[in-house]
């Protein structure tokens, strides 16, 4: 199985792994981090869309994409941590004054996971930040200690993930997701 991880720059293929099933819909498309609270609660429909579109055709995009062939398998949300929420959480620490990227969001297509995806796409969103010019990355996923993770869950990844992908604990956080703590994941890319 080839898997190519490109940026996110065609809509349609980030519709068809973030989209809303509904198009009426309030949620998803992977903007609850990305934009602020007040804005993504009034994004609907057509309008959600819109704001998305918009997202994909900025420098740099809102994420890469997992390729199998040409059919689009794998999302993960990758931007500099100062244009995302986490800029101004109070539960997710800043470790320093870096202008770090975030990296907070994976998803995987039924029937394509359980394959490597996940790592390729962590690989794939390093790669397009350090092509960016980041210093580091960070993740925020659960420390789940090897215990089962709900699937609805499991979009920040596992801190076994992370540190597979070459990733290491540089904080704690006062998140919690599911019951299991979140920790700050770094990969520094000097």
């Amino acid at each position: 199985m080839r898997v190519t991880v490109r940026s996110a720059t065609a809509f349609a293929d980030v519709a068809a792994l973030v989209g809303p099933k509904k198009p009426t819909s309030n949620v998803c498309f992977c903007l609850s981090y990305r934009i602020g609270s007040k804005e993504n609660t009034a994004l609907r429909g057509s309008a959600r869309a819109d704001r998305v579109r918009e997202l994909c055709a900025q420098d740099p995009p809102p994420g890469v994409i997992a390729y199998l062939e040409d059919e689009p398998v794998g999302w993960a949300a990758v931007h500099p941590r100062s244009g995302t929420s986490f800029a101004r959480s109070r539960l997710i620490p800043h470790v320093d004054e870096l202008d770090v990227w975030s990296l907070w969001c994976f998803r995987v297509r039924p029937g394509f996971r359980k394959q490597g995806i996940m790592h390729d796409l962590i690989a794939g969103a390093v790669a397009h930040a350090r092509a960016s010019g980041a210093p580091a990355v960070e993740g925020y996923p659960v420390d789940n200690r090897g215990e089962r993770v709900n699937q609805t869950m499991a979009y920040v990844g596992t801190r076994s993930l992370f540190e597979e992908c070459g990733f290491s604990k540089a904080a704690d956080t006062g998140s919690v997701l599911d019951g299991f703590p979140r920790v700050l994941m770094r990969r520094a890319l000097g």
